[in-house]
């Protein structure tokens, strides 16, 4: 862990035979299509959003196989009209307070989106099953990002890649909830397996209470490739793993970094937990023996934030320091 502030060595080192890496890949063929601009606007479709009322709408299910959905709840709907997701219309619930949707109007109105006032049962049909606090939106459905795109972010922050890796976790509230957790951490987005995992749904984005507006999320194929392909990149890759021997408060999380949370049941899968550079544990002191997923991974974020501060601090203090000494 002291060598970690020295640069990866490269796909053919010891290191990857022992884990049976794959050998190097062509520059041009790490991720994809790629070349997206890795802006967290600009992974999202952008199409202007309908002035007529549309046909009478299907149910949320149906609608994701037309290439929409619906957004339930005050903050994902307005949090959606903030960073300018085409929504074809809102409905407003007869008995909501005025208010309370007052925002969600303005916004709408000077986005030029349709808002329509209906009973409680009409928005009841249209997301069975959902606390929709008497705000509906019927929206385009959320595009995925590219792996490159989360790289591109941190680039264009200037920042070290910091990204979160789902293995299998299935559960929409974890999902969301983790969404949440990384919007506000500043992490660079979080890449998820096309298989056995939560998609963004309206479950999700009520979760995360608007954070699916703003965090780019990229599903791949191969989730242990995607980890062999960020290595390439420089990148450090942590597995949070209950059983693990090393506590995540002695773990060096400052430098370009992508953590893995396993879902709750099963923890990280045999083939990802080989490909970690190394696993972390949070320290446990009561009787339950372990954390919701999403709550395990809202510390580790933090965590690694408060590294990343500290070693921002120490650089700059460090940069300072030589400038003082410097001759005039």
């Amino acid at each position: 862990m002291n060598n970690r502030n020295k640069p990866r060595p490269s796909s053919g080192d010891s290191r990857r035979q022992a884990e049976g890496g794959r050998p190097p890949r062509e520059r041009g063929d790490r991720f994809g299509s790629g070349g997206r601009s890795g802006q967290p606007a600009k992974h999202r479709r952008e199409t202007a959003p309908a002035e007529q009322e549309p046909l009478q709408p299907l149910l949320a299910d149906e609608e994701e196989g037309r290439g929409e959905s619906y957004l339930a709840g005050k903050h994902p709907v307005l949090e959606a009209l903030k960073a300018g997701r085409p929504l074809n219309k809102i409905w407003l619930s007869n008995q909501a307070q005025r208010s309370l949707v007052q925002p969600i109007l303005d916004e709408a109105k000077s986005r030029g989106v349709v808002v329509q006032f209906a009973d409680k049962k009409k928005l009841d049909s249209l997301v069975p099953n959902l606390q929709h606090q008497g705000v509906v939106a019927q929206a385009a459905a959320v595009s995925y990002a590219e792996v490159e795109d989360l790289l591109a972010l941190a680039k264009e922050r200037g920042e070290a890649p910091f990204l979160i890796l789902l293995d299998e976790v299935e559960d929409p509230h974890n999902l969301g909830s983790i969404l949440r957790s990384v919007d506000c951490t500043g992490a660079h987005g979080v890449i998820v397996p096309k298989r056995r995992s939560a998609s963004l749904t309206a479950v999700v984005a009520k979760t995360s209470a608007g954070a699916v507006e703003y965090v780019p999320v990229a599903r791949v194929a191969n989730l242990a490739q995607t980890i062999d392909r960020l290595k390439e990149e420089g990148v450090w890759v942590a597995g949070a793993d209950a059983a693990a021997t090393q506590d995540v408060y002695k773990s060096d999380l400052s430098g370009p970094i992508a953590i893995v949370i396993g879902s709750e049941g099963k923890g990280i899968s045999r083939l990802i937990r080989e490909k970690c550079d190394f696993l972390v544990s949070l320290p446990m002191f009561g009787h339950v023996n372990s954390l919701n997923a999403s709550v395990a991974a809202g510390v580790i974020l933090y965590e690694t934030v408060r590294q990343r501060r500290a070693r921002r601090e120490k650089e700059a203090a460090a940069s300072n320091k030589g400038d003082g000494h410097a001759s005039p």
